[in-house]
């Protein structure tokens, strides 16, 4: 096991590189488009509802299964992989997004109208302050979910620690099969621990 790991670390340094470059990349742009549906649907309750179901039902579609209805389209690789992981983050996101803006108290909103506040104005001094342990929240959900879905995209050639883990399962190679294992569920162990630790920390 230790011999493996001295005697292949590149190999699993590099897909250690690969795994954090598509989690990076997936929660920016996750959280780029989840920012701009949260700010559209604090205009209309309908539409927060209808986002949400979309999305809730996308996430409930198997990750093999949307990797392969996308591929048609997208091909092969981590364009494919980044749309998926982005898709289903976007449920975690502006399920927290929207209940965590929208369970400020009236009262407080109220008095913020009171004072002449527009709708921007109370979404960005009055609600995202008042809700940001909710927003943060779904952060983390979409961090560790992300993680381990993006093992899976080794599958349609992605790259990461899943390709350490596919390519063992294929050759029947223990020390592939454990630290690829191991590297994906550390790091999805190891991530949320900490943005716990700040969660609580807010």
């Amino acid at each position: 096991m230790i011999d493996y790991a001295i005697n292949n670390w590149e190999k699993l340094y590099k897909a250690l590189m690969e795994h954090l470059e598509l989690v990076v990349i997936t929660l920016i742009i996750s959280l780029l488009i989840a920012s701009i549906f949260t700010i559209t649907t604090m205009y209309s309750r309908v539409l927060s509802k209808v986002l949400i179901y979309v999305f809730s039902i996308i996430y409930s579609i198997p990750s093999l299964a949307l990797f392969a209805i996308l591929i048609p389209v997208t091909g092969l690789g981590k364009v494919t992989a980044i749309t998926v992981l982005v898709a289903y983050n976007q449920y975690l996101l502006l399920r927290n997004f929207i209940e965590g803006l929208n369970g400020v108290e009236p009262a407080i909103i109220e008095a913020a109208v009171g004072m002449g506040m527009t709708n921007m104005q109370i979404l960005f001094k009055v609600r995202i302050p008042l809700s940001k342990k909710a927003l943060f929240t779904g952060v983390r959900l979409a961090v560790v979910s992300t993680i381990g879905i993006a093992t899976i995209a080794a599958s349609i050639n992605a790259g990461g620690l899943g390709s350490i883990l596919f390519d063992g399962l294929r050759t029947t190679n223990v020390y592939k099969i454990v630290w690829g294992s191991i590297l994906a569920a550390g790091m999805a162990i190891g991530v949320n621990a900490v943005l716990t630790k700040i969660e609580k920390s807010i």
